[in-house]
């Protein structure tokens, strides 16, 4: 079985473990974790805020990133018994955008930990759909802990 076969958290359950609401919450799945890995999913729906002429847009595939980092910190965070911290994008490089899915399709994203030091994590991100890349790039994360 593949790690993008069965969710371990899904839909609403997700919420717990990031700070975003709807409409603007882009991702909708979590697949676990393999050493610095993290995999998640979204399917981009009709009337997805980040949608447009029937496409997943630049800034859609960026937040859904974002947030895909954000479910990885959460989980982790939980795990800790800490609350789900607010994170920011600090830089966004080696942007690569190959394509932009069509709504309805289903979007698989890999994080992968480069790097973490006092609250700010380097991450890569790695989106595909129906097994063709989407996109790649790094994001600088700064997480802002609740004390």
């Amino acid at each position: 079985m593949g790690i993008f076969e069965k969710a371990l958290i899904s839909g609403d359950e997700l919420l717990e473990y990031i700070p975003q609401r709807a409409p603007f919450v882009m991702v909708d799945s979590y697949y676990g974790r393999r050493e610095l890995s993290s995999f998640t999913g979204l399917t981009v729906n009709e009337g997805n805020v980040l949608a447009d002429d029937n496409l997943f847009s630049e800034s859609g595939i960026i937040e859904h990133m974002a947030q895909s980092a954000a479910v990885s910190a959460g989980v982790d965070f939980i795990a800790r018994g800490c609350p789900v911290p607010k994170g920011f994008i600090g830089a966004v490089s080696k942007l690569k955008i190959q394509m932009l899915p069509e709504v309805g399709k289903k979007l698989n994203t890999t994080i992968t930990e480069i790097q973490k030091f006092q609250g700010i994590s380097l991450v890569s991100a790695k989106v595909e759909c129906d097994d063709l890349l989407v996109a790649e790039g790094e994001l600088k994360i700064f997480l802002q802990e609740n004390e």
